[in-house]
């Protein structure tokens, strides 16, 4: 399952399985979903993402096929973007109350940080080119000037992110 969720994990953030693979929260991560949303649901979110996003050199379409298969549907979508955001904040947040009361009712919805590394090791410290205030020496004089905040292209964002 492993393979799977990096390779999902990969489209959803835009950084390489082994950039995600270099931050050592993987095996966490996967943890944490498996323990918030269940083997189960993971799996069928994998394998739906592996069988309807197909392999293309055309990022529109692929991000298209992304949105109808995975991010759009209601079973889907809510754990993707918990995923994405997951890896980007290194927390993950509360599910939707609807979501929970008809995929997971009785499970507790908690917002949670799922090891002593995941701050530290987000992905939005590389995206903005940053060091995590408190976690990482940033070096000499580098407080001198502002982060690195790179363009993203909207017409790449799939729609359902930006909701």
């Amino acid at each position: 399952m492993m393979d799977d969720f990096l390779t999902l994990s990969a489209e959803l953030t835009g950084f390489t399985e082994f950039d995600l693979l270099g931050t050592g929260q993987a095996e966490s991560y996967l943890a944490t979903v498996t323990g918030v949303v269940g083997n189960d649901l993971l799996a069928d979110l994998l394998t739906t993402y592996r069988n309807d996003v197909t392999e293309t050199a055309d990022e529109q379409i692929r991000a298209g096929q992304l949105d109808r298969a995975v991010l759009s549907d209601g079973r889907f979508g809510p754990v993707a973007r918990n995923i994405l955001k997951l890896w980007y904040a290194g927390i993950w947040f509360e599910l939707p109350d609807d979501w929970v009361a008809v995929y997971a009712p009785g499970h507790p919805n908690l917002k949670f940080t799922p090891s002593a590394q995941a701050y530290a090791e987000s992905l939005l410290w590389v995206t903005i080119g940053a060091n995590p205030p408190g976690a990482r020496a940033p070096g000499y004089g580098s407080w001198a000037e502002p982060p690195r905040i790179p363009d993203v292209p909207t017409s790449s964002i799939p729609r359902s992110l930006t909701r």
